[in-house]
């Protein structure tokens, strides 16, 4: 009897749970965000790429 009341009042498992559902959400969140700012600099790199190439006298590929 005295171990189902310690399991009872036993919440650490319960709260391992909860940070691990918390850093798992954080990870999803940084993913998600890195992914979008990953998009963003490549096109900036892009843009950047095709005016130096338009100053140094090169047509940019396709053009």
């Amino acid at each position: 009897m005295k171990f189902i009341k310690s399991l009872r009042r036993n919440e650490e498992g319960a709260t391992a749970i909860e940070y691990g559902l918390i850093a798992a959400l954080i990870a999803v969140a940084a993913i998600t965000a890195m992914q979008n700012l990953g998009g963003e600099i490549a096109t900036t790199y892009n843009a950047v790429d095709t005016e130096l190439g338009v100053a140094n006298g090169n047509a940019p590929n396709g053009v």
